[in-house]
């Protein structure tokens, strides 16, 4: 019996020191985490339940030359509650009354919007969605609703702010004005993303929910700075004239896709650049940086090139005969043949560069150059071909150019080099070369910066680069403008022909190379050039005597039914352009009266010819009308503009038949 006592008694005293020594190690073990390692362990705890979001900086703006905004930030916000931090007395009491201010704002009934947040309370959602997207206006009066002004602990609003980048005008120029962001970089937004990206804010959030968290502060921790503003060279008018006058000639010849840039001769600034490409629907956007990125075959618009060089070494003068013969040769077995039927046959150089005689400037150049070859590539560096420009715009297109005893060069590349092709050039490198002969030999970088400016301060002004002071000598220079100006005058482009403002400039029409392929019939086709895919162009300037503005068009691919050259494609658009440009500041004594292609663009054009020379002191009906039109003519009725939206007028504040007091504000409602 003692034996069996005292057995009980071992085992009670072994399970009493077990328990002993367990309690001792979770005191232990509690003062440790508590005294010595609390402070490990509550930021472990932090981490898991707390942490901070970056509010991002908006961008700075990028505005037009004239101040009109081409790209900006805008705040938005998605609105959610956490129902369950809401006393349940003023939950009740407040449901109903908060149920009618979001149906009033969001557009469904108040039962809907109850029956959402009791489903929510009932389930414990503490995230519930209301809202995605809203404006700065609209968050702030969501703020303001029934128990939503109680904050963020007794109210449950929660707001998540996030920056869209948004551009007024629309498409108009996208590309060009450019992204950064998660597609890459493009434009003049990726070329200064470094100056237009402001300083990230900072917000601390606490996990509510897997994968949900809402902010712990009203406000947050660290406000963002925002970025700082690029003003750029754009004019909106002009943007706009180029834009639409590329898009109906892209429309109607159906064309792959195009680009039209317009540059301001004296200081290189871009003034407008259009770039559009084809949808497989049929429509157009701003799909490449065309005109920046393309370097193609240019064909006869780089004529300009040879008979510059021919001219500057004094081989040749524009009264220089040459005998096109049949208006086709042969060359090492290879074709070369006129447009022309028959051949022009003995024609002068100035007459082989009016119509485009491919034979007159293939045996201009070979006669002269065929033997060194060196000479007329260095020119072709002297005139800014064989290298890229330099632009700050990601993408820009490397030319390609072969030399003598390097892949690629052959016994008629310098032929072929002479008319347009075996080299391939950017439309802005192209622009930059007839510009510089509108700029009486003086080469400047095309400038799509004007300033960079940091809250209202200038900090860095572009100003003009010149990439050669002299291309040429002045006499070829002259030479060169008087044989561009009758291009228009008496040879490919006299369709477009003004009697009323001068123009000069040169069309080009080239086969598109096609790799090897497989048609539509499951035919193989080998690698050459097309007979049913051209580039049309044109480039030139304006007007011919005192150039302001050199311009360029090219259209890849139109319609082979409808018309492929250069003449007929391109060369109308430049018209367009040039015209509206030339008509947007009018004076009453120096008025286009010219006879238009379009019926629609003839009837607009003659009303406001009409009403300009009027001497009305009424203010007109400009309804219907595209915008940059109607600002001209108001403008010169000598009332300030505003316009509010995009495309054409669907409303004016001031009445039509309204007496017009000088310098009063009209605003003009867009569609």
């Amino acid at each position: 019996m003692r034996n069996h006592k005292k057995s009980i008694l071992t085992k009670f005293y072994i399970v009493a020191a077990f328990m002993t020594l367990l309690l001792s190690a979770i005191i232990f073990r509690v003062v440790d985490i508590q005294y010595f390692q609390g402070d490990k362990y509550q930021k472990i705890s932090k981490e898991l339940t707390r942490k901070p979001f970056t509010i991002y900086a908006n961008k700075g703006n990028v505005y037009a030359a004239d101040g009109n905004l081409l790209a900006t930030s805008m705040s938005k916000f998605t609105i959610r509650m956490d129902v369950m931090s809401v006393d349940g007395k003023i939950f009740e009491k407040e449901v109903r009354n908060l149920s009618k201010s979001l149906a009033g704002f969001l557009g469904k009934s108040t039962d809907y919007f109850e029956q959402k947040l009791r489903n929510a309370r009932k389930f414990k959602n503490r995230y519930l969605l209301l809202a995605k997207d809203i404006g700065y206006n609209d968050y702030v009066k969501m703020k303001q609703f029934p128990i939503f002004k109680l904050g963020v602990y007794k109210g449950g609003f929660i707001a998540e702010q996030k920056t869209v980048r948004a551009h007024p005008i629309g498409k108009i120029a996208e590309r060009t004005i450019g992204y950064h962001s998660e597609k890459g970089e493009a434009g003049i937004e990726g070329a200064f993303v470094d100056y237009l990206q402001g300083e990230d804010g900072l917000r601390w959030k606490q996990k509510i929910a897997k994968g949900q968290w809402k902010p712990i502060n009203d406000v947050n921790e660290k406000e963002p700075i925002d970025g700082h503003d690029v003003i750029t060279t754009i004019d909106v008018n002009i943007q706009d004239i180029t834009h639409h006058a590329l898009l109906r000639q892209l429309e109607y010849f159906e064309a792959e896709h195009g680009s039209a840039v317009v540059m301001e001769t004296a200081t290189g600034e871009i003034k407008a650049i259009s770039n559009l490409g084809r949808t497989s629907e049929g429509k157009y956007y701003e799909k490449r940086n065309y005109a920046v990125w393309e370097a193609h075959e240019p064909g006869s618009t780089f004529k300009l090139a040879s008979l510059m060089a021919a001219l500057d070494d004094k081989v040749i003068d524009t009264s220089t005969v040459v005998d096109t013969e049949n208006g086709r040769i042969f060359i090492h077995g290879r074709k070369v043949e006129d447009s022309q039927r028959g051949g022009y046959g003995k024609i002068s150089a100035a007459r082989v560069f009016e119509v485009s005689s491919n034979v007159g400037i293939v045996k201009l150049i070979r006669k002269h150059y065929d033997d060194k070859p060196e000479k007329f590539l260095a020119h072709l560096k002297d005139y800014g071909l064989t290298e890229k420009i330099g632009l700050p715009i990601k993408g820009e297109g490397k030319p390609k150019v072969y030399y003598p005893g390097k892949p690629g060069w052959n016994k008629i590349t310098l032929e072929w080099m002479s008319w347009g092709y075996s080299i391939a050039i950017t439309p802005l490198q192209t622009l930059t070369l007839y510009n510089a002969v509108a700029n009486n030999g003086v080469m400047v970088k095309p400038r799509f910066i004007k300033e960079l400016r940091r809250e209202n301060r200038t900090e860095k002004v572009f100003e003009k680069e010149i990439l050669n002071p002299q291309i040429a000598s002045k006499e070829t220079i002259k030479k060169l403008k008087k044989v561009m100006e009758n291009v228009v005058i008496k040879g490919t482009a006299d369709n477009i022909y003004s009697s009323n403002f001068s123009m000069a400039g040169k069309t080009g029409t080239a086969k598109k190379y096609v790799g090897r392929h497989i048609n539509e019939k499951g035919d193989t086709i080998p690698a050459g050039y097309s007979n049913k895919r051209y580039v049309a162009s044109f480039a030139g300037f304006f007007p011919a005597d005192k150039p302001k503005y050199s311009c360029i068009v090219v259209i890849h691919d139109p319609d082979k039914k409808k018309g492929y050259y250069g003449a007929t494609v391109a060369a109308p658009v430049f018209k367009e352009i040039a015209q509206k440009i030339y008509t947007s500041t009018p004076v009453e004594d120096d008025m286009v009266n010219e006879n238009f292609s379009s019926e629609k663009i003839q009837n607009l054009y003659t009303d406001f010819n009409k009403k300009i020379n009027s001497n009305n002191t009424e203010v007109p009906n400009v309804k219907g009308m595209p915008a940059m039109d109607a600002i001209s003519l108001l403008e010169n009725f000598g009332l300030k503009v505003k316009l509010e939206g995009t495309g054409k007028v669907k409303n004016q504040s001031i009445k039509k038949g309204t007496p017009i007091k000088k310098g009063a504000t009209i605003i003009l409602n867009l569609s």
